[in-house]
């Protein structure tokens, strides 16, 4: 699954190196087998941010994408959309994506939802349902829209520098939800709308279904050249 998420990172246009970050020994030896660069890190980070800026924090680069290991579905597309918010506002320093939510998932505290302000910046992330639909009113059911969160961040590089000295957030505990610290402490996130990202292994199902997928070679996010 690893390589399939590395090809799929790789495929994104405007990506200069592909990196996985672990601390597991047996992903490691995984990456070797086919090529991919790896790099070991601490078995300490609380999130899978805080081992991308242990990484990416020693790179002389401007933006870094954080996709996690899970994605083996992912769309390249959606990699070079959540960088792209980065080329147009300098002041930025984090951007993820959302996608509508299905009828399903509203109610599943499974899946994260999103609300933004009218630029599209983050004002909360929740397990719970935002908004909450207290009633439908007719003819007002775009403001009754429910998005979930796609699991997918880019950071400027200087961000993941100041990222370990961040304030601990009470909400991050509760809702856990890495990216509501970086609310708390003022940071802005972009949440770019994109609707093509896959389906992530979250659970053994997802995996039986990903697995054949792979065997009928129907895994979806290969772009011709």
């Amino acid at each position: 699954m690893i390589q399939h998420v590395y090809e799929r990172a790789s495929a994104a246009r405007g990506i200069a190196e592909v990196i996985v970050a672990t601390d597991d020994e047996r992903i490691v030896q995984a990456v070797e087998v086919f090529g991919g660069t790896v790099c070991m890190t601490s078995t300490r980070h609380r999130s899978g941010t805080e081992r991308v800026a242990e990484v990416g924090g020693n790179l002389d680069v401007d933006v870094v994408v954080n996709l996690q290991g899970d994605e083996p579905m992912m769309d390249p597309g959606c990699i070079e959309a959540v960088i792209e918010p980065f080329r147009s506002d300098p002041s930025l320093m984090i951007s993820t994506l959302k996608c509508s939510a299905e009828a399903e998932e509203i109610s599943d505290p499974n899946v994260v939802k999103v609300v933004t302000d009218r630029n599209g910046n983050a004002l909360y992330f929740s397990r719970s349902t935002i908004p909450h639909l207290r009633r439908q009113r007719p003819g007002k059911g775009e403001q009754a829209a429910v998005f979930k969160h796609v699991g997918i961040y880019a950071y400027r590089g200087a961000f993941l520098e100041i990222l370990p000295d961040l304030s601990d957030c009470r909400l991050e505990e509760v809702e856990d939800l890495e990216q509501l610290r970086f609310l708390y402490n003022g940071y802005r996130i972009r949440v770019v709308p994109h609707e093509d990202h896959g389906v992530a292994v979250d659970t053994p199902e997802d995996l039986v279904r990903i697995n054949e997928l792979a065997v009928q070679g129907k895994l979806p996010g290969n772009r011709a050249e």
